[in-house]
């Protein structure tokens, strides 16, 4: 996941007044991915915690059946 901010144009009113911004679709689909990304974060935010070895039982477990 990139850190950086995107760069937009902002768009501004006759008073100087920023009401907006232009992003590219790669720029605006990047940030659509982010937020739903932290969605799934806070949906899973009470949850346990699994090991790495927990996991990888649980998966040989799967790949069993």
């Amino acid at each position: 996941m990139e850190s950086t901010m995107p760069q937009g144009k902002y768009v501004i009113n006759t008073q100087g007044k920023k009401t907006g911004v232009l992003l590219s679709l790669k720029q605006y689909r990047q940030l659509l991915e982010d937020l739903h990304d932290l969605t799934i974060l806070a949906s899973r935010r009470d949850e346990t915690p699994v090991t790495l070895e927990e996991m990888r039982l649980r998966l040989q477990c799967h790949e069993q059946v």
